[in-house]
């Protein structure tokens, strides 16, 4: 007798535990996946103009170069600076607002040019402190991104270097107009 309690006690657990496995699977099976998070996605284009396509998942991401199919070389870009303004032209002093006649300008060059893309890099001279100068020139190289949004230019990156890359030093009024600039960078096939 004890045997038969016994067997009936395992059997029945045994039975409860397939019928709780079962009857779990079936309810996940009925509910679709939940997706959290957001993946971001773009083309990074590397200091010799070559392409690579990277995601992110925000726990890892991944890249891979971007190549020609039929010849499996990969797929770069003809870069040049195409124009350097003096951002006196562009500006007031201590200001990221374009001028009327800067606007005009820059529309006309964004308008003529055959390129696919841009960046944008927004430099000033040493008059103020790092950081405010950082600041400026992200704010001006905003501003002419958007000149070149508003005529249907690709901006790829807009970078504000602020005092950091002088073509000059700073050391006299001469140098210091020639450092402040905003340099746009043309992306051709």
């Amino acid at each position: 007798m004890t045997f038969l309690v016994g067997a009936l006690r395992g059997g029945l657990a045994v039975a409860v535990m397939a019928v709780g496995l079962f009857g779990a699977g079936t309810a996940m099976a009925q509910q679709a996946p939940e997706p959290y998070g957001k993946i971001e996605w773009g083309i990074w284009v590397d200091d010799d103009g070559c392409m690579h396509w990277w995601a992110d998942g925000g726990l890892e991401g991944y890249m891979l170069d971007r190549v020609n199919p039929k010849t499996g070389k990969p797929v770069c870009l003809k870069r040049n600076t195409c124009l350097v303004e003096n951002t006196d032209v562009l500006f007031a002093t201590d200001s990221a607002t374009l001028t009327a006649s800067g606007r005009r300008r820059l529309q006309e060059f964004f308008g003529s040019t055959n390129a696919f893309g841009y960046a944008v890099y927004g430099h000033t001279d040493s008059r103020a402190s790092d950081s405010y100068n950082k600041r400026l020139s992200q704010r001006r190289a905003a501003a002419v991104a958007a000149v070149a949004r508003s005529v249907g230019g690709v901006v790829e990156r807009e970078i504000g270097y602020g005092e950091s890359r002088p073509v000059v030093p700073n050391t006299s009024a001469g140098n210091m107009q020639k450092n402040r600039r905003v340099e746009i960078v043309c992306y051709r096939w």
